[in-house]
């Protein structure tokens, strides 16, 4: 039976993946972003349906989300997306806090079965962070919230996944071009280093087997710690230089790096996040793990194409 799945965010890296996966496998699916489909859109969602809205919007009508079996939210804001200038906890009351959890219950009240988010590992691994960043307590508060909603045939359930390594055409790809370039010698500036400490890394590719398993076998009412790699950031480094055919090897120097910003480092520089994901969840969620080497490859090879 096909299934009518909403992807919310779905003209990002994220939602425009899961979207493309959901509708190769036969879903029905359908893209929400705030804009209407245009030249801008990734080729994966091109030709998909579309629904105009704001998830954060306190007006939207549930209306709208009524026909729909099940939705994947992969709208939620990170700390790449806080402006500079911004009020952030207002920002985070928005689009976290407030507008997750009252976008999932309007879906609830539309009829829909199933709501799988995307969220952050962060306060899964330590929700000790919550007290004193306020991302990190952004991130729990629209993951708790959202699950406490899971009843009455609604099925709510979070994927807490790690840095994401995957690139859509376009822009994204771009700035992919430019950090291959680095790692190649190619660039004059910034200089080639890595900061100390790193974090735990996971393919597009096996995000989205991920999202795909918690559509079908996840349990309502869970949080999921998915993952793959644990890597220094100077090996991840390494790893998109032996990718690209370089031969230079990144050194460690404890100084921001403009390719893995201070601010970007939520547990902060020097600093290392560990973890293996349970080996069960690994099998019922269903996706690869040792693809991030793979998916750096990937990467080189769509970058390449820029070039010709």
């Amino acid at each position: 039976m096909t299934d009518r799945v909403l992807v919310v965010g779905g003209t990002g890296l994220l939602g425009s993946a899961v979207a493309a996966h959901l509708a190769e496998r036969g879903d029905a699916v359908t893209v929400m972003s705030r804009r209407a489909a245009g030249e801008g859109d990734p080729p994966a969602v091109t030709g998909l349906a579309r629904l105009v809205a704001d998830y954060a919007a306190e007006d939207l009508d549930e209306r709208l989300l009524q026909g729909f079996d099940a939705v994947v939210f992969a709208a939620g804001a990170d700390i790449r997306h806080l402006p500079a200038d911004a009020d952030e906890d207002g920002f985070w009351r928005r689009a976290q806090v407030e507008g997750v959890p009252r976008f999932a219950a309007k879906a609830a009240a539309a009829g829909v079965g199933r709501f799988v988010q995307l969220g952050s590992y962060y306060h899964q691994l330590h929700p000790e962070w919550a007290s004193t960043l306020p991302y990190v307590a952004a991130r729990q508060a629209a993951d708790e919230r959202t699950r406490a909603l899971t009843g009455d045939g609604f099925a709510a359930i979070t994927l807490n996944p790690p840095s994401i390594v995957g690139a859509l055409p376009g822009r994204s790809l771009r700035g992919w071009a430019r950090m291959i370039a680095w790692v190649r010698g190619e660039l004059a500036q910034p200089e080639l280093f890595a900061p100390p400490g790193g974090t735990n890394y996971m393919s597009l590719r096996s995000l989205v087997q991920a999202v795909a398993g918690a559509l079908t076998r996840g349990e309502p009412g869970r949080a999921y710690l998915i993952g793959d790699a644990n890597l220094a950031y100077r090996d991840y480094f390494q790893l998109l230089a032996d990718a690209a055919g370089s031969s230079r090897v990144i050194p460690v120097r404890d100084e921001e790096q403009p390719f893995q910003p201070d601010r970007f480092i939520v547990q902060g520089r020097g600093r290392t996040i560990s973890y293996e994901p349970d080996a069960a969840e690994v099998a019922l969620l269903g996706y690869a793990r040792d693809d991030v080497a793979d998916a750096l490859r990937r990467i080189v090879d769509d970058a390449s194409t820029l070039a010709r």
